[in-house]
């Protein structure tokens, strides 16, 4: 159920790139709501029809201030993919975000990507607005704990998905990426900046290459930040990381439950059944993860 503003006031989803903006914007309209979707100017992707929408600058924060109050808005989910850190020359504060404006810079040119996201919703809610996430609109988007499909880990599996998931882990309180991609007991690839689909591009490659054994096939496993607000940028997987596992030989994908959104999962379900790849949700302790 969409949380209502205590105001009465109008629910916006700050929109980057993918479809997981628009997901969240047509569930926000079959709960009663009537979102205003902010789009970020060469970030979000054209399939705003039938939306009453407007587009901003990552860092135009006194226009996004200007846009919270003409149209009533006292809720935001950030949600979607942000490509870029915006300039110095493209930071516009107001006098409710002027005293954090250095900061706010000193993060954009030294922090990672959860303490640049901490950042912005400190800067979103000092314009008076409360900062919710993409779960509290749709839970059911949320990974639950064990298989998601008809394929299951095997002991192999189990042991890729749990040194995948350690190193994961380290890679998230560094503050650098989610995912790990595991075979054979050896980390492969970690994700940076590319995100996960370009990190499994990079495995289908290596594997090409004969870098990557052919007969041990691996797994992906993506986790939340340990340090990470889950209000933004909560690990996400689709059909298009099950096709993108499958082109890099890999036997399944594993998230965190309860900390990791599903897109599209009827869709993904069967893309990884007929593909013969596993999806599971794994609790943190993952001693607990194969229940």
């Amino acid at each position: 159920m969409v949380p209502t503003g205590a105001g009465g006031g109008r629910l916006a989803i700050i929109a980057g790139s993918g479809r997981l903006p628009l997901f969240l914007a047509e569930a926000a309209r079959s709960a009663g709501e009537d979102p205003f979707i902010l789009r970020l100017k060469n970030e979000a992707d054209p399939i705003w029809d039938g939306f009453e929408s407007a587009v901003i600058g990552v860092g135009d924060m006194a226009g996004l201030s200007a846009l919270f109050q003409k149209h009533r808005i006292d809720r935001v989910v950030m949600s979607g993919a942000v490509k870029k850190r915006p300039a110095f020359n493209e930071i516009h504060v107001n006098w409710k975000s002027i005293l954090k404006l250095p900061m706010a810079v000193r993060t954009l040119l030294a922090g990672g990507d959860d303490t640049v996201l901490k950042m912005v919703i400190s800067l979103i809610e000092a314009q008076g607005c409360h900062v919710i996430g993409a779960h509290e609109i749709l839970p059911n988007l949320l990974a639950t704990t064990g298989p998601m499909g008809a394929i299951e880990p095997s002991a192999d599996d189990w042991r890729d998905i749990e040194r995948a998931a350690d190193a994961a882990e380290t890679l998230g309180r560094l503050d650098v990426g989610q995912g790990a991609v595991c075979v054979g007991g050896r980390i492969v690839a970690l994700e940076g900046v590319e995100g996960t689909d370009a990190m499994l591009g990079r495995v289908a490659d290596l594997r090409a290459e004969g870098r990557i054994s052919a007969r041990r096939k691996g797994v992906l496993v993506k986790l939340c930040k340990p340090q990470q607000d889950v209000r933004a940028d909560l690990p996400s997987i689709g059909r298009s990381t099950v096709e993108n596992a499958r082109r890099a030989g890999l036997a399944g994908v594993a998230v965190e439950a309860g900390r990791a959104l599903v897109i599209e999962r009827e869709e993904m379900v069967k893309a990884a059944n007929e593909a013969g790849l596993f999806v599971i949700g794994i609790d943190r302790g993952l001693s607990g993860g194969r229940s």
